[in-house]
This record gives structure tokens, C-alpha cells and sequence, in this order.
């Protein structure tokens, strides 16, 4: 089966401008053609459109993913390269973790805090809580 472009960007939860970049990046060299030029994903396409959406979605920068679809069309020669690569996406992916992590603490010691406030009316109940204790 054969999907379009407007069918792909949907299935993909994508939209078809971020596919026509993605395709003019060359992010995209394995999606057939038709005869008068259009786009035509295959069901194969989908797996590399859900590993491209998670490398951006993790912030790996558009010419990295392009490198890494590069090294794919090469081969096994480029393995090594591929596992490095996602190496260091997960090392960088583990610190967003982290730092999300942080984050989120401080958004439920606020969430305590207020619980505390609203329950007793004022601000003033939570002040002189250590932060600790909340």
C-alpha cells in the first residue's frame, strides 16, 4: 500500500510541511516517487519517520539525524558509527531525565505549599516551613 503525503503526515502524527523539510533536509532519501513526482510512503517508511520524530523529539539536531540516515544508506560499514551515535543520544536523553526530574520536585514542593496555603487560607501557615518538611 501506498500512502500520500497528506495520509502519511497524519499517520505519522507529523504534518506535511514538516515532511516536505524533513524531505528537502534529506532526512527522507527512502521514500518512493511517482512517476509524476509525488511522495509515495511505503509501510516501511514508518519505522524511519518514528525514529526521526524521536531523535528531534530528544533534540538531536537535524544534521545529526541526517548523518545518521546517511550511515545507514551506506551499510555495515557504519554500524559502529550508528551505535556510537545512539550512545550519546541516550547519555544526553538520561540528563534531560535528570533535569526533568529536578523539576518536577519543584513543582510538587509548590504543589504542597499550596495545598497547605489553601487549606489554611493564607500564605502565612506555609512560611515558616522548612522546605524539607513540606
Amino acid at each position: 500500500m501506498s500512502y500520500t503525503i497528506a495520509q502519511a503526515a497524519r499517520r505519522a502524527g507529523l504534518t506535511t510541511h514538516t515532511l516536505r523539510y524533513y524531505d528537502k533536509e534529506g532526512l527522507l532519501p527512502f521514500v518512493d516517487r511517482s512517476p509524476s513526482g509525488f511522495r509515495a510512503f511505503k509501510e516501511s517508511d514508518f519505522e524511519w519517520l518514528s525514529v526521526i520524530t524521536c531523535l528531534k523529539s530528544t533534540g538531536m539536531p537535524i544534521r545529526d539525524i541526517r548523518q545518521f540516515i546517511d550511515w545507514c544508506v551506506q551499510g555495515d560499514s557504519t554500524l559502529a558509527d550508528r551505535l556510537a551515535m545512539f550512545r550519546r543520544q541516550k547519555s544526553i536523553v538520561e540528563q534531560q531525565i535528570s533535569q526533568l526530574q529536578k523539576h518536577m520536585e519543584k513543582i510538587n514542593h509548590k504543589i504542597r505549599y499550596y495545598e497547605i496555603a489553601c487549606e489554611a487560607g493564607t500564605e502565612d501557615a506555609v512560611r515558616g516551613i522548612p522546605c524539607d518538611e513540606l
